[in-house]
């Protein structure tokens, strides 16, 4: 095994770690955090052309929303709140369809700035939460 394989299996190993060792409010952060970079990578592949790359940097970004954060909703519970971010999510994904469909970075930064605003208000709940206990 080369040593490239030897380091992504450990990566793959400390994300893997990293996953189950976080609570439930730093998994969400954590989806965040692969959303962007998502985005971030389709960017830069839509830029250089690389079309097989974009497409996949941006499938991974819509799992993210769609597998991840909408997924993760609890729409009975979570009332209004719920429903509005549910919706949010919607329109991330159809943005994120678009920006590979028509190779549209415009779209590309509207669903990235987005879910940042709702990923800095999910982290300063997080921070409330560091303090409450």
């Amino acid at each position: 095994m080369s040593s490239f394989r030897h380091a992504d299996a450990y990566a793959k190993v400390g994300v893997e770690s990293g996953i189950l060792a976080a609570s439930p409010h730093q998994r969400i952060v954590m989806l965040f955090e692969a959303y962007q970079a998502s985005i971030r990578i389709a960017r830069l592949h839509m830029q250089a052309g690389h079309i097989a790359e974009k497409g996949q940097a941006i499938t991974k970004a819509i799992n993210i929303v769609s597998q991840g954060l909408r997924a993760s909703l609890d729409l009975k519970q979570g009332g209004e709140i719920a429903a509005q971010l549910d919706q949010l999510y919607d329109y991330v994904v159809r943005l994120l369809l678009r920006a590979n469909l028509n190779n549209d970075e415009s779209a590309l930064t509207t669903a990235a700035g987005l879910l940042e605003n709702v990923a800095t208000a999910w982290q300063a709940i997080g921070s409330h939460i560091e303090e409450e206990r």
